[in-house]
């Protein structure tokens, strides 16, 4: 069976494909900082090049790279000290509101569970004493307990301390030579094929572009909706948890997630009540409607031509495939996939084989 230069080079492209995703499949947890210094450095890039070309070269391009890098990573610390001010306040209201809130769950739950015959018995009081003893008990006492622990998940620690330190260094040498990383990869194109592959990188560099600008969008509008939600119903930590919860989404159900147990534990230590339950309910549960089947797939679906089914199928496949990181460049990768199915697509119809 003879095959056409087509049907070659489609077979060669889903090759080489297959073997990227077998390599990050393999080497997941190496690549893991490596893959995302590359998604940021792809995100920077632009803004380190319009600060080069506003100084017109006369500062050194390693100064521009360390200002863009500095600014990100204070940009991801005021993110996570969104938190801070929602742990000061809830630790002492735990200490204070904990017992007597276990006290009113035991008085309301207790009659309502006898009623299906199921008898419960709790002694309150010493497990008032035992909580308040855990909860005073000072930061050494603390510390001391959780050393095991850490000797258990030492590796898990060592990986995150690793990543933290890794992705910044790579960040920084990815962002002084993008543009030559780019060009080298480019030469080993054979030149026939190089007005294709621009032609290509091209479209995909603005579908991303279009990605990145519909996710900061969804980021943003959700941030407002869980801080506006949880101020009507009267949460005091309205704002940071909001807040905390919308800009957290670009890393897809891990900034959901944290929110959601953030909102409970506030809610449930301010109101003592159903109330909390309520609030989480509906203004959680409306914004995941909203961002999953409104937003992202209008914003941020619909600007790189991703059908909405498609959207939650990339997310769920290359989370099944890759895990956290393939949460994390499901949509991106699945934009690129789209320039060249669209190519494939295009290039099968225009042939020979099609209209035989």
């Amino acid at each position: 069976m003879q095959f056409t230069p087509t049907q070659k080079r489609a077979a060669a492209w889903a090759s080489i494909a297959a073997l990227v995703v077998l390599a990050l499949w393999l080497l997941g947890p190496v690549l893991t900082p490596f893959i995302v210094a590359g998604v940021l450095a792809y995100a920077l890039t632009p803004v380190v090049d319009r600060l080069d070309a506003a100084w017109g070269g006369r500062v050194p391009r390693v100064l521009a790279v360390v200002l863009v890098e500095l600014a990100f990573l204070l940009a991801l610390i005021c993110l996570l000290l969104l938190v801070v001010p929602v742990v000061a306040k809830e630790i002492p209201l735990m200490r204070q509101q904990l017992p007597s809130l276990f006290e009113r769950l035991h008085n309301t739950l207790t009659p309502w569970l006898q009623q299906y015959g199921i008898q419960v018995s709790l002694d309150l009081a010493s497990l008032k004493e035992q909580m308040l003893e855990y909860m005073n008990a000072n930061w050494g006492d603390g510390l001391a307990s959780l050393w095991p622990s850490l000797k258990l998940g030492g590796s898990v620690a060592l990986a995150l301390l690793g990543n933290a330190v890794l992705i910044p260094v790579a960040l920084f040498y990815l962002l002084m030579d993008w543009k030559p990383f780019v060009a080298r990869a480019l030469e080993l194109v054979p030149p026939r094929a190089r007005p294709s592959v621009d032609a290509f990188t091209g479209e995909a560099d603005q579908v991303l572009g279009q990605y990145l600008r519909g996710q900061l969008l969804v980021m943003l509008t959700m941030a407002v909706f869980y801080s506006v939600g949880l101020a009507l119903f009267g949460l005091d930590l309205a704002l940071p948890i909001g807040a905390f919860t919308g800009l957290a989404m670009f890393v897809p159900y891990v900034g959901f997630g944290l929110g959601l147990i953030l909102a409970v534990v506030a809610g449930l230590l301010q109101f003592a009540s159903i109330k909390a339950l309520v609030m989480v309910g509906v203004v959680y549960g409306l914004g995941q409607v909203f961002e999953s089947l409104y937003l992202t797939p209008r914003l941020v679906g619909e600007r790189i031509g991703l059908h909405p089914l498609a959207v939650i199928f990339a997310l769920l496949a290359f989370g099944q495939l890759l895990g956290f990181v393939g949460v994390l460049v499901a949509l991106p990768a699945s934009a690129v996939l789209l320039v060249a199915i669209r190519r494939m697509r295009a290039s099968y119809l225009a042939s020979k084989l099609y209209h035989a």
